[in-house]
């Protein structure tokens, strides 16, 4: 296992993430991979018309990259997007109380999917995408559990109302994936991503 020391260490180019997630730094930094800078990409976050979930993780993080990129020429630029979904139905970034409680509703006792999407745009233009696909099993909340959860504040801007890092933990009965896909960015497909297309070379 490569210590985060190693990782660091063995860094040959320049990283910008395209990210305002603190999650998503904290993520990177736990395998040692410090972005050179942080720089979230403003752009319209809206489904298109019949977009399935999954396409929409793909198509925002290659958004995010693309707006990014041509302030940072010479750099690796990683970008992701987490999407939460019941079936075809996408979940949103929960902004209050209201929305929140009813993807709680939504999630209580059912079976969901988190996709997210990554990719790297490389300096020379070339661009490399995957989504991560993880499936959380919730238990069934009681009217109880979603207010004691609502008070926490932990399901702001989040996908699907919940932070599984968090007191959300609890309503897990089982997850078949990446547990790093749920809170913000695959370390796997990250570190793929950068290995296979020359990050750490010179």
């Amino acid at each position: 296992m490569t210590s985060p020391r190693a990782a660091s260490s063995s860094v040959k180019n320049k990283l910008i993430l395209a990210s305002a997630s603190p999650r998503r730094t904290a993520l990177l930094k736990s395998i040692g991979i410090i972005p050179a800078a942080i720089a979230p990409a403003n752009i319209d976050e809206t489904s298109l018309k019949g977009e399935l979930p999954r396409d929409l993780a793909l198509r925002l993080s290659i958004a995010k990259a693309r707006a990014i990129a041509p302030s940072h020429p010479e750099a690796f630029v990683l970008a992701a997007d987490t999407v939460a979904a019941t079936g075809r139905r996408v979940l949103p970034k929960t902004e209050t109380r209201e929305e929140a409680a009813e993807c709680l509703g939504l999630l209580s006792g059912r079976r969901h999917h988190v996709y997210g999407g990554i990719t790297l745009l490389m300096p020379d233009g070339t661009i490399r995408s995957r989504v991560t696909d993880t499936v959380v099993h919730f238990k069934r909340l009681s009217t109880a559990e979603i207010a004691a959860y609502l008070e926490t504040g932990e399901w702001r801007g989040v996908a699907g109302g919940y932070a599984v890092q968090g007191y959300a933990e609890r309503f897990v009965k089982s997850i078949n994936g990446s547990y790093s896909n749920i809170v913000g960015l695959s370390l796997y497909d990250t570190m793929a991503l950068l290995e296979g297309n020359g990050f750490f070379r010179a």
